[in-house]
């Protein structure tokens, strides 16, 4: 089969670890796969994907071979794959928009942002040049302009899209209705880590309705040192990425929490941490009797690999549901992969609608998905 040609928004820690992964399980023999949710999807492994375009606007990756990029500063992803081939990619200079906070000028040390001295180039015409199947927009929390000027550019060279970041596109119907008349298939909005902090918060407030206990209050707590927890201590950006992880969780309790009974993240800056993530979840309940119950967990990931692994089953899902002629967001993929997908599902819905999508029994996944949601 013919790879899948990704173009990506932003060569940050995110990128590092999706474009270690691609080679790292493509030189692997199939029977050693752990670590991927769907080792197969539509024929195409991990190692099927093909970066062919890239675009950031930070001085020390701009010209630079994207196979280099994602080892420079102020990237601190754990490295698990030390040897890249030569890609022939090299990142190209993007619009800044708001793609950047004004303090990040001030990074710690050596590693304060300069804009490259570069003309933005053409998205759209790199696109269509690049011959690419996907974008995977991994811009920074708060980027709205920047986001939607990457979005538009994927409609218009007709672009598959997988949107990492809590800008809300998929889940938009305005953005959703351009994608379906653009025939345009996208997955999103705000990547799902594997194991991390959402989806472990999800599934145990899912825990306490399905055995008929009260969730009263909850928190959670993150803290890490990568550029995206430093990007966020600018707390006019942060909104949408705190209503993308509030409303993932909200939608899984029977009922809804006072907002002055949920609260979450993200929360601090720790240099310390580089891309090592912490995440602090408190639930405080009631159970037979009004006996109290109460969980307090702490989980500690790597932040960047967490995320990379599905990555690149959205990306397979997208380019799958290009070839089969299907356009707007795949609201089954969607409600797997995404905090704010465009309908929240139980995540074991989710993936049994994701599953027979990709095995091909639900063309429709659309309708599928509807479904399953008017049945919740």
């Amino acid at each position: 089969m013919n790879k899948i040609r990704v173009a990506i928004a932003g060569i940050g820690n995110c990128a590092s670890s999706l474009i270690q992964g691609i080679e790292y399980y493509g030189s692997r023999a199939t029977e050693n796969l752990a670590g991927l949710m769907h080792p197969d999807i539509g024929g195409w492994g991990p190692g099927d994907l093909e970066i062919v375009a890239a675009f950031d606007i930070d001085r020390r990756k701009v010209g630079t071979p994207v196979e280099q990029a994602i080892f420079a500063k102020p990237n601190r992803a754990m490295v698990f794959q030390e040897s890249l081939p030569a890609s022939g990619v090299t990142v190209l200079m993007g619009p800044i928009l708001d793609g950047v906070a004004p303090h990040m000028s001030d990074y710690p040390d050596d590693e304060a942002f300069r804009a490259a001295d570069a003309e933005p180039v053409s998205v759209v015409e790199v696109l269509r040049s690049s011959r690419a199947d996907v974008l995977v927009c991994y811009l920074p929390v708060g980027s709205e302009d920047a986001v939607r000027h990457y979005t538009r550019a994927c409609l218009d060279a007709g672009v598959a899209m997988v949107n990492c970041v809590p800008v809300f596109i998929a889940s938009d119907p305005f953005w959703a209705a351009k994608f379906e008349k653009a025939g345009v298939p996208i997955v999103g909005d705000d990547i799902k880590s594997q194991v991390g902090a959402t989806i472990v918060h999800r599934i145990l407030t899912r825990l306490f309705g399905d055995r008929g206990v009260n969730l009263d209050r909850t928190y959670q707590l993150n803290t890490g040192g990568n550029t995206d927890f430093l990007n966020m201590l600018a707390l006019d950006r942060l909104q949408s990425k705190k209503t993308s992880k509030t409303e993932s969780v909200q939608s899984q309790a029977e009922e809804r929490l006072d907002r002055r009974n949920i609260h979450i993240g993200p929360s601090d800056y720790v240099p310390w941490q580089g891309d090592n993530k912490f995440a602090f979840i408190r639930m405080e309940g009631r159970g037979f009797g009004n006996a109290p119950i109460e969980i307090e967990l702490r989980l500690s990931v790597q932040d960047s690999p967490n995320s990379a692994g599905v990555v690149i089953d959205a990306v397979r899902c997208a380019k799958l549901a290009a070839d089969r002629g299907l356009a707007g967001p795949l609201e089954a993929a969607s409600a797997y992969y995404m905090k704010s997908p465009p309908r929240q599902m139980r995540d074991s819905v989710a993936r049994d609608l994701c599953d027979d999508f990709i095995g091909g029994s639900a063309r429709d996944e659309f309708g599928a998905a509807r479904r399953a949601g008017a049945a919740e």
